[in-house]
């Protein structure tokens, strides 16, 4: 998988939310992600948000998939209490 940004949006994202675009991108490899479509914050390319675990914390990614094997990750931070549950919440049911 080839992953993808905006080296300028990187920074910000890390400086404002404390998660690096590199970090979160190994959301992906978390065989309990969680992977919604985003229909709210795009009219113009199909959006999904992840959850999932990285560096022992869960943290919430917005991105695109612009093809079969690349994804643009356009942000990322912790995940909140609510995420977190929901995330928990299903990780049980699938075990």
């Amino acid at each position: 998988m080839i992953y993808e940004w905006d080296s300028e949006k990187a920074a910000e994202n890390k400086r404002k939310h404390g998660v690096s675009f590199d970090e979160a991108r190994s959301v992906f490899l978390d065989p309990l992600a969680l992977t919604f479509d985003d229909p709210d914050h795009s009219l113009s390319e199909r959006r999904f948000i992840t959850i999932g675990i990285t560096n022992q914390r869960l943290v919430f990614v917005a991105h695109v998939d612009k093809d079969e094997d690349r994804i643009r990750i356009i942000s990322a931070r912790e995940a909140t209490r609510r995420e977190s549950y929901e995330y928990q919440e299903r990780s049980r049911k699938d075990h």
